[in-house]
């Protein structure tokens, strides 16, 4: 396991974390929250492969809250 220490804001911690998919690259760190956890699974399946910005387009564009 690695670990980075981050202040992660606790609206954030409070969500489920079944609810989120989360990913990281050498510059950023993102979290996306879904309604239900079939959602979250659905993303994650549609977008296997994808950039950042491919993966951040689509979540606007079928899932954002």
């Amino acid at each position: 396991m690695l670990c980075i220490k981050t202040k992660v804001p606790k609206n954030i911690c409070e969500i489920d974390d079944e609810l989120k998919a989360i990913y990281h690259s050498t510059n950023s760190f993102c979290i996306w929250v879904f309604k239900c956890r079939e959602d979250r699974n659905s993303f994650m399946d549609q977008t296997i492969g994808m950039k950042k910005q491919q993966r951040d387009n689509f979540y606007n564009a079928n899932y954002q809250l």
